[in-house]
């Protein structure tokens, strides 16, 4: 980024290679599934990359601070939305991982089937701060710090965040417990 901001375009276009897939996944699952929203957003981030690049702190690793700044594009966006309305089954893309010797088996594909489809629901029932501190901790497998970092608290209120929302999820989905 220190590259970029001097104005090294193939550094930039390296950050976009390596970056612009996991931000439109997180834009995605963050703005409720609309594919478009989710691109526009990711090309609203790498404007702001490419017009002020000396935001970037060189003292931060990088990717926690892109994604800091993604997750305050969310924020703005929900402030925006006087209401967010939810949509039972929409989609967050949590991947509930099965071994491969039930993978064939038909009960556990239903299985998994309905689990992902109840822990997706779930997840939409949660207000964002534990959205967003558990699908970032479990689907991008963020350090406690790098999580704290992206969203501005401590790393108390990271592990408070993240403790309430499996307890509450394992409550929830406690039908789909395996033996």
């Amino acid at each position: 980024m220190a590259k970029a901001a001097k104005g090294d375009s193939r550094a930039f276009a390296l950050i976009y290679d390596r970056y612009a897939g996991k931000m439109n996944w997180y834009f995605l699952r963050m703005l409720g599934k609309d594919a478009e929203k989710a691109r526009d957003f990711t090309q609203d981030l790498f404007v702001k990359l490419a017009e002020k690049p000396h935001l970037f702190d060189t003292g931060k690793k990088f990717s926690t601070w892109i994604y800091a700044v993604a997750h305050n594009m969310c924020k703005n966006e929900y402030r925006k939305q006087s209401i967010r309305h939810h949509v039972p089954g929409d989609d967050i893309g949590v991947e509930h991982k099965v071994s491969d010797k039930h993978a064939k088996d038909p009960a556990m594909e239903v299985d998994k089937s309905t689990f992902e489809k109840m822990l997706e629901i779930e997840l939409n029932l949660l207000d964002e701060n534990h959205r967003t501190a558990f699908l970032l901790r479990y689907k991008e497998e963020m350090s406690i710090k790098e999580i704290a970092e992206i969203m501005g608290s401590s790393e108390g209120t990271v592990k408070s965040r993240l403790f309430y929302t499996v307890k509450k999820l394992s409550e929830k989905l406690k039908a789909f417990e395996y033996n």
